[in-house]
């Protein structure tokens, strides 16, 4: 396999994914922050991934990012 094919950033919560894996729920992150997930539904298994890695929560029956969601797209 290709080093390039995994995200390498130390610290991240992604690392262990694919590189394309990775870039997806970043931008699921930025979507839920942006208020994009009332016309963009998020997949189940994305938000079921970032609830059980800490970087989201449901408030309200709305997903919001946590610290550690906001880390990974700053």
């Amino acid at each position: 396999m290709s080093d390039l094919k995994y995200a390498t950033t130390q610290d991240n919560p992604l690392t262990d994914l694919t590189i394309e894996r990775a870039i997806a729920l970043r931008w699921t992150l930025r979507d839920i922050v942006a208020g994009r997930t009332k016309f963009l539904p998020l997949a189940d298994a994305d938000l079921r991934l970032l609830l059980e890695m800490g970087m989201v929560e449901m408030r309200d029956g709305e997903p919001k990012l946590t610290e550690a969601g906001f880390a990974v797209i700053e």
